[in-house]
């Protein structure tokens, strides 16, 4: 069932969500440096960089879950525009959905298994997300600036 808007708890996820990957990259270096040591056998001295890191990558995948159970319970606004543009939002989210519980995953599968392949994937879906949000932005503000439909006005 869908809804005219966003509700106040989907609008404040979305933003903690994004607040949170946001972070993800911008501390990414040191758990980089942190599974370098341990690959080479090497006990990492502790860093809170390293443990945040882990830890917002748990948030991100908990928020993930959260927020499409809330979609799926609630509904979310319809998509505007063309049909193309109506399948472009439907694939885009889902893909931002998907990649990012991908990573989440393979980053607890990497740290908390030692699984070098799940670390390896960690990495490769790193630039997959990036170019992701970048479009999800790019699109938010077309809507916005470009269309003037409203779109970026139902998500603050």
């Amino acid at each position: 069932m869908s809804t005219p808007a966003y509700s106040r708890l989907q609008i404040r996820l979305h933003w903690l969500t994004a607040a949170l990957i946001v972070a993800q990259f911008v501390f990414h270096e040191r758990i980089a440096t942190a599974w370098d040591a341990l690959e080479d056998g090497l006990a990492p001295a502790f860093d809170p960089l390293v443990l945040a890191h882990v830890l917002g990558g748990g948030a991100v995948l908990a928020l993930a879950v959260w927020r499409l159970g809330l979609r799926a319970r609630h509904g979310v606004p319809p998509a505007q525009g063309s049909a193309l543009a109506v399948r472009a939002a439907h694939w885009g989210h889902l893909a931002l959905y998907g990649v990012i519980i991908a990573l989440g995953l393979s980053g607890a599968a990497a740290w908390f298994g030692g699984i070098g392949a799940a670390a390896e994937l960690h990495e490769a879906l790193k630039p997959v997300l990036a170019l992701l949000v970048a479009g999800h932005v790019a699109a938010a503000v077309w809507h916005h600036v470009a269309l003037k439909d409203g779109t970026l006005s139902r998500m603050r």
